[in-house]
């Protein structure tokens, strides 16, 4: 298995990570998250190969910003009241070192716990 086979719907369920989306509203802006929320959200990452876990968070952190009408290249705040767009990215992409899960980063099979791909995310 590979990263095409990382569909949306195939790979992980959509929307993507449903219990992670509370982690990272209450993560990014300093909240403390109280254990329950961290415990869904690493269980459905876990059911996520390591192959896709980053497509995951990335189709996450997408549906959220576009649900808030961001549009293409533009980050809409209203997903994240009170955090920083950075803060958020970043946040969302150490989601995989919260919960202690690894990532595959290349086809070499090289593990990693932050996904660089959601830290760069386009519209925030």
């Amino acid at each position: 298995s590979g990263p095409w086979m990382c569909y949306p719907g195939y790979a992980f369920q959509v929307p993507a990570l449903p219990g992670c989306r509370p982690l990272l509203k209450l993560q990014c802006n300093g909240s403390q998250v109280p254990e329950a929320v961290v415990r869904d959200c690493c269980q459905q990452l876990a059911n996520v190969s390591e192959w896709c876990r980053c497509d995951a968070l990335y189709n996450m952190l997408d549906s959220m910003y576009k649900e808030h009408g961001a549009q293409e290249g533009q980050a809409g705040t209203g997903a994240f009241p009170r955090c920083r767009r950075e803060v958020v990215k970043l946040t969302a992409a150490s989601i995989t070192a919260v919960c202690k899960l690894p990532i595959v980063i290349d086809a070499s099979g090289g593990r990693a716990y932050i996904c660089k791909d959601v830290a760069t995310y386009r519209d925030a």
